[in-house]
């Protein structure tokens, strides 16, 4: 499942964060993409060690909590912390080709699973040429360039990459949740269940059968996650 949820930061929290990236000390993107990544990666993360990036992460992570689309599509049981990439109009543009996130990362001492990706854009799309998001999977090929505060969630085993910037900057946020429903199916089943019952609450009210979807919602949860 792909989903775009626009509006997960507000204008001013755009600017804001807009602001900490330009006081941020950058490196290298491909101290962080493992041997076969390495290969194709070519931008700019915020370095570890860089003060701006506790307040930047702070921001994401309220954003992320206060969206009930997120968790609805997500079922987050864990995330990893955010990361901040860069993309410049420099040589033949930065870009980032074709690659499948890693299955397993360290947080700290935990490993966690990545099951489902996402990108917040801090960059309007007019600010930029190039710099897609193209992701390929079973929906298909997708390409997307969203909205400053826009978010895409999309299946963390997607083979995707980020085509070279030609013009201007691009800023986003990138990061991986661990889900409580593991299987991909699953987990968008019980998405559209939630949707459709807030459809059936928001125009039939409360009553038995907006008790029993939800029902069957909650049970199917408890069947599915691990």
């Amino acid at each position: 499942m792909l989903l775009t949820i626009d509006e997960v930061l507000s204008a001013a929290e755009v600017d804001h964060a807009r602001a900490l990236l330009a006081q941020a000390r950058w490196v290298d993107g491909r101290s962080t993409a493992g041997p076969l990544a390495r290969e194709v990666k070519n931008n700019l993360q915020i370095a570890e060690d860089c003060p701006t990036l506790a307040p930047l992460r702070q921001l994401v992570l309220q954003a992320l909590e206060r969206e009930p689309l997120v968790f609805s599509a997500v079922l987050p049981r864990d995330i990893f912390p955010p990361q901040f990439n860069r993309y410049r109009a420099v040589g033949e543009g930065e870009r980032y080709g074709p690659h499948v996130d890693a299955a397993i990362r360290l947080v700290g001492e935990r490993k966690l699973r990545t099951d489902v990706s996402a990108t917040l854009f801090f960059s309007a799309p007019e600010e930029y040429d190039g710099g897609e998001l193209v992701i390929h999977d079973l929906f298909g090929t997708q390409r997307v360039k969203e909205k400053a505060g826009s978010i895409v969630i999309y299946p963390a085993s997607s083979l995707h990459e980020v085509t070279p910037v030609t013009r201007g900057e691009r800023l986003a946020s990138f990061m991986w949740f661990q889900s409580l429903v593991p299987d991909p199916v699953e987990r968008r089943m019980l998405f559209e269940l939630d949707m459709a019952t807030l459809t059936l609450r928001s125009e039939h009210g409360e009553g038995a059968l907006a008790a029993r979807f939800s029902t069957l919602y909650h049970n199917l949860l408890r069947r599915w996650s691990v």
